[in-house]
């Protein structure tokens, strides 16, 4: 794994189309929890019919991720930052926060219903 700034490039993508996933349901509610409301925070849904697509790049672009950081074979040279195990143990942890927080956001909508009686 380089240390170019590209490196980082397909775990960004996938941070942004997880927030465009889940921007139809967790949105709304951030701004009304902030105490930000009216009738404008109703045209927050209008990303909903993409969010099916926006959350299957996502997976996708994570499973890209997870393969160069667990499957695909090292491109380093002696020397070289990515040498250190640290990096990779660092991008690896920062994978599984990034992770985490996304399908949480992406699964949102399917426990926002659930109610305690």
């Amino acid at each position: 794994m380089s240390n170019s700034p590209t490196s980082n490039r397909p775990l960004l993508l996938a941070i942004v189309a997880g927030i465009g996933a889940s921007a139809c349901c967790i949105g709304p509610l951030l701004l009304l929890s902030l105490g930000l409301g009216g009738a404008w925070v109703g045209n927050l849904t209008a990303m909903e019919p993409y969010s099916g697509y926006l959350t299957a790049i996502t997976l996708v672009i994570l499973a890209m991720v997870f393969h160069k950081l667990y499957v695909a074979p090292k491109q380093c040279n002696e020397g070289e930052v990515c040498a250190n195990p640290k990096v990779l143990k660092n991008q690896r942890i920062i994978f599984w926060i990034v992770s985490i927080i996304l399908i949480a956001m992406m699964s949102f909508p399917y426990y926002a219903d659930y109610t305690i009686d």
